[in-house]
């Protein structure tokens, strides 16, 4: 047979491609050929060899190409041994891009995965489940050697890999030896059995560590764990975060993972790699014969690179679907991580505090970056839309280094262990993880990205201190319209430093996104946090709503909606809408920050437009959140009065410092201090406060027997951003009639006396509360700050005579509290001024 020369078989390839009336069509099946020539009838096999194609068609200047060329993927999955390498040659033009799409109505899966067939049941009994009741497969292979992975997905749904406890449940660590790198845990459940590969999985404040176990010495009903190197060192020297103990909130939680002993529950799998099998105990209505089981095996599926001089550009992903990646590195060196998901390299305190950057800083580290589905270095003018990204189990996308003008709109993050997208520079592994990036080549800069309409849902499962959306040394960027939730931490942070110094970071926007059930296991959180200087951005129009119950958080009010952390400075917040005004602004640059109206009282149509827009509302039906596990109960307000002499007032307010009492001010007369603010617990508050100042009297006033809202009673209301509060306090009569009668007047004003409401609403107080102990009131009037109750009060009467009625009426339940004056009824509480 007369074999055609490689040189004519592509003029024939390509003279197919130049017929293309638009642009050239280059098809993709799994059920082509490489040998094929690639069209919609004699389809290609793999993208591999289409982007091969549409590279020599770029190369020889192919007049099909004038308008693009389309890789047209077909319905299916695409398993591949190797990533996807998108390179500079691969790059197209403004009006010539180079597109890798879904077929019509087709949705295309690249995978990283390997399917696991051929499962029997057990025939022994294991860890005390009756025989038939674990399944068995071989463990697959890759070039003779055992593949490893850390997960495993069973009809498209994560199994859990065998751990001690059940459910969701964890332990508390009984102590930790920083000298000597070791923990300490109760071990009273004597089946758990000392294995190779065996893990620690830990929570730390606002993160969690994966740790190699070395060794377990039990004694008694108690066991001391050491670990492998290199985590076991960076461990017990990294200061933050760092494992706790809390007599007042349990030390850190934990479990112990990946052994044979553990397999024990519905949904658990164990991969026995001495023996290469693997084991799965299924879950209620999994059939052996139906299922389908996929481990992971490449830790990066696509990767675009290029170089500083020669970066990647126009070239779009469209509606393809990238499943299955791995990430082995806490099985091979642990996992430390200072913040985000950045493991550390190394890590130590100071002995004598103090950098050239900063003269406090006591905490040195050194970050590593994790690794990332899909990973874009060096590149412009990419753009991913329509695309899934699901059952990952590191990040799914990262925007990394060099990357500019960029779009990521109307995608899917579903089902990743880390953040669904990392978005710019960190830290280099060589670079101080404290210090201000200042770069000489602009080239190198993360910048002008724009990111939204994505759903993100069900992420950071695995590494629970990761986010929704993480961006680093970014300048020019644009988050808007995406909606996140169901996320174990942050919902999205935007920053890297901890600095005051200026640096590359400016102009940053995050606008109009919703976030909602996040800090599902971790705290020190927020719907949206900063860090570092970065002037000229803004952070408007959001909606963070519905915060996780965290059972095992360090700090458990430490949750917040907006969170500027340290050097955070020249941001412009404003219009978002919040479920209460739990903000913290912690250690903020000099320069600070504007604030304006970040309450729930924005308006109802800035809440409703948040999130994903047109054409991408149906992703909204993706989205995950897990009924199950419990919301934060909304802090509410409460006055507590201590009663005594001689207050120690920066002790009192030391003491209340981990209560996050919202909107916390103290007020004071003679022997009398009342801590007025929203709260969780107050009476865990009280025995706090009782334990550090056994002299004083303590009362709190939980009767809350009226409460005016301008934004709820007043008509075209427009609550002020700021108010300041005039706090008094009365006696009602000891006749217990009068005490009631009283009572129900102020329950039925609304009804029976609606001009009171009227007036106050006349009066522009934000306001009014009236709390009830025993016979004694506490009255907060909240007025627009800048405002006097002088000016406004005489406006509450104003053409409305039935409120004097009111007031006289209510002048035979009032009288003055002991050490008032005769002619005093009520007494104003002077306000105590912080530092």
């Amino acid at each position: 047979m007369r074999l055609i020369p490689f040189n004519k078989l592509l003029i024939v390839f390509l003279m197919v491609f130049s017929l293309s009336a638009s642009a050239a069509e280059i098809w993709v099946s799994p059920s082509g050929k490489d040998s094929n020539i690639g069209t919609k009838s004699n389809p290609l096999a793999t993208v591999h060899m289409a982007m091969r194609k549409a590279r020599e068609l770029r190369r020889l200047k192919d007049p099909s190409i004038k308008d693009g060329i389309r890789i047209i993927v077909m319905n299916g999955t695409y398993y591949l041994n190797e990533p996807l390498f998108v390179r500079p040659e691969d790059s197209g033009t403004a009006e010539s891009p180079t597109t890798i799409e879904a077929d019509v109505n087709a949705r295309p899966i690249i995978s990283g995965g390997i399917e696991i067939k051929n499962w029997t049941k057990s025939t022994t009994i294991i860890n005390g489940l009756k025989k038939g009741s674990v399944w068995v497969a071989d463990a697959p292979k890759k070039a003779g050697s055992l593949i490893d992975y850390r997960q495993l997905w069973v009809n498209g749904k994560k199994a859990v890999r065998a751990k001690n406890t059940a459910g969701t449940t964890m332990e508390r660590i009984l102590s930790w030896n920083h000298e000597e790198q070791t923990c300490w845990i109760p071990f009273k459940d004597k089946s758990v059995k000392f294995e190779p590969g065996m893990e620690m999985f830990i929570v730390q404040w606002w993160s969690n560590a994966n740790l190699r176990i070395k060794n377990i010495e039990v004694q008694k009903d108690s066991a001391k764990l050491s670990f492998e190197e290199p985590e076991s060192r960076i461990q017990s020297e990294h200061p933050w975060p760092a494992p706790w103990i809390s007599k007042n909130n349990g030390n850190s939680a934990y479990f112990l993972n990946n052994a044979f002993s553990l397999l024990n529950e519905p949904g658990e799998w164990y991969l026995d790699k001495k023996n290469a099998k693997i084991y799965y105990v299924p879950r209620a209505g999994e059939d052996i014969n139906s299922v389908t089981v996929t481990a992971p095996v490449l830790e990066n599926l696509v990767e675009v690179k290029g170089t500083i001089d020669s970066p990647v550009h126009h070239f779009q992903f469209k509606g393809i679907s990238f499943q299955y990646s791995n990430w082995l590195r806490p099985s091979q060196q642990g996992h430390v991580p200072l913040q985000s998901g950045l493991y550390l390299l190394d890590a130590y305190k100071l002995k004598v505090p103090g950098t050239p950057n900063q003269a406090n800083l006591e905490n040195q580290a050194w970050v590593g970056r994790p690794r990332a589905a899909v990973e874009v270095n060096y590149a412009n003018n990419i753009q991913f839309e329509s695309c899934r990204f699901e059952h990952l189990a590191s990040t799914g996308l990262d925007l990394n280094k060099g990357t500019n003008h960029n779009t990521v709109k109307g995608n899917l993050f579903k089902d990743i262990g880390g953040s669904a997208i990392n978005v710019g520079i960190f830290s280099e592994e060589a670079f101080e993880a404290h210090l201000p990036l200042i770069i000489k080549d602009e080239r190198e800069m993360c910048s002008d990205e724009v990111i939204s309409d994505n759903l993100i849902t069900n992420v950071t499962n695995e590494d629970w201190g990761t986010l929704g959306i993480s961006a680093g040394f970014v300048r020019n960027i644009t988050i808007e319209h995406n909606e996140i939730s169901d996320v174990s931490y942050s919902g999205m942070a935007m920053g890297w430093g901890w600095t005051h110094t200026p640096n590359v970071m400016q102009n940053n926007k995050i606008l109009g996104n919703k976030i909602h059930h996040y800090a599902k296991h971790l705290h020190d959180v927020a719907g949206i946090y900063t860090l570092s200087a970065q002037p000229g951005s803004r952070i408007e129009e959001n909606y963070i709503d519905k915060v996780y119950n965290s059972p095992y958080a360090h700090d458990p009010f430490l949750w917040l909606y907006l969170y500027t952390d340290e050097g955070s400075e020249g941001f412009t917040i404003k219009n978002n809408w919040i479920a209460e005004k739990k903000i913290l602004k912690n250690h903020n640059g000099p320069k600070g920050n504007i604030w304006e109206h970040n309450d729930p009282y924005v308006s109802a149509k800035i809440k409703d437009a948040a999130g994903i827009r047109a054409p991408y509302k149906d992703l909204e039906k993706e989205v995950v959140i897990d009924e199950k596990w419990g919301l934060q109960e909304m802090p509410k307000p409460y006055a507590i009065e201590l009663i005594g002499s001689d207050f120690d007032i920066e002790k009192i307010k030391s003491t209340l410092t981990g209560f996050r009492i919202v909107g916390q001010e103290l007020y004071q007369w003679k022997n009398h201090l009342v801590i007025y603010g929203k709260m969780n617990q107050p009476e865990r508050t009280k025995r706090k406060l009782a334990g550090a100042f056994p002299s004083l009297e303590i009362k709190i006033y939980d009767d809350l027997v009226y409460d005016f809202q301008n934004f709820e009673r007043c008509k075209d209301s427009k609550p002020a951003s700021d108010w300041e509060n005039i706090v008094l306090t009365a006696n009602l009569p000891a006749d217990e009639k009068l005490q009631k009668e009283y009572v129900e007047y102020h329950k039925t004003q609304f009804e029976k006396w609606p001009e009171v409401a009227k007036g106050f609403c006349n009066a522009d107080f934000q306001q009014l509360q009236v709390f009830k102990k025993n016979r004694q009131l506490i009255l907060v009037i909240s007025i627009p700050k800048g405002e006097s109750l002088d000016k406004l009060n005489p406006k509450t009467t104003q053409n409305n005579p039935r409120v004097d009625d009111w007031n006289a009426l209510m002048k035979k339940y009032q009288s003055g509290i002991d050490g008032a004056k005769p002619d005093e009824t009520w007494i104003f509480l002077n306000k105590v001024e912080t530092k």
